[in-house]
């Protein structure tokens, strides 16, 4: 910081890719939608640990190699090298991280989501900050009671954005998940199980939902603002988090994003 001024960082975001791809191919999935919406973004995109044990449904569409974050039973209720890749992800955060928040298609949101209910139950990832925010492409919850017990335990308190296809065979698992977590953004597509592409009206609620910063991030910004511009006195006048958050909306976006209870966007496919 220089001259009593804010520093502006990117937020990092982890992107895990879906079962038997790459994070080559959730990169090119995500590049379908408008390339302004990450632009306040620094995206990684990690492989899976383990190469593909059989057959990718991209085979012929994107070149190999494939790679899975772990394996399970076709219930969904007993898991392969979980802990495995569990301790693997919480390593790769610390060491380059931190990170802002996380994204994942299937299996990555799947997994997204169990990492967000641990470390808020404390029971990874303690040492890294709190994750701001969380967007899921058709992302399940565990189904095993022992994680569940822990990891949904209560509603998970990160800034989310679930993506449900109409068509999708896990689109009540996904229904499920989203319901995990406190005030969710919805929006839903008439596509079946893949990264839909967003029209006009979609776009522009993703991008509104980027730019309404979570309250613990914009109150160390103007905290930090206010006490090198103005002093104390400033930083008191404003203690108030919905107030400080408002202000550094305003500031920052040139307009105050208002919250709604519970929103849900119908997507119509460009």
């Amino acid at each position: 910081m220089e001259g009593g001024g804010e520093e502006i960082r990117k937020m990092r975001i982890l992107c895990l890719h879906g079962f038997r791809t790459s994070g080559s191919f959730l990169k090119k999935q995500i590049s379908k939608w408008d390339p302004s919406i990450f632009a306040r973004f620094d995206m990684d995109f990690p492989d899976g640990i383990f190469p593909a044990g059989g057959k990718s449904e991209i085979e012929g569409i994107f070149p190999p190699p494939y790679f899975e974050w772990f394996q399970f039973n076709e219930e969904f209720t007993e898991y392969t090298n979980l802990d495995q890749c569990i301790s693997y992800l919480c390593d790769y955060i610390t060491t380059k991280g931190p990170f802002d928040g996380l994204l994942g298609f299937s299996q990555g949101a799947t997994l997204s989501g169990l990492l967000l209910g641990y470390q808020a139950q404390g029971k990874v990832l303690k040492d890294h900050p709190p994750m701001k925010l969380f967007v899921s492409i058709s992302g399940t919850k565990f189904r095993d009671p022992s994680i569940c017990e822990v990891a949904y335990k209560d509603p998970i308190k990160v800034k989310s954005v679930h993506f449900i296809g109409a068509k999708d065979w896990l689109r009540m698992p996904s229904e499920e998940f989203a319901a995990a977590f406190e005030d969710p953004l919805i929006i839903r597509h008439p596509q079946g199980h893949t990264v839909p592409r967003l029209d006009e009206t979609a776009s522009g609620q993703l991008k509104n939902w980027i730019k309404d910063p979570p309250e613990e991030a914009c109150k160390t910004v103007l905290r930090n603002k206010d006490v090198a511009e103005n002093g104390e006195e400033r930083a008191e006048q404003l203690k108030k988090p919905e107030e400080a958050c408002e202000v550094a909306k305003s500031e920052a976006e040139g307009e105050v994003h208002m919250k709604m209870e519970r929103r849900e966007v119908e997507v119509v496919q460009s």
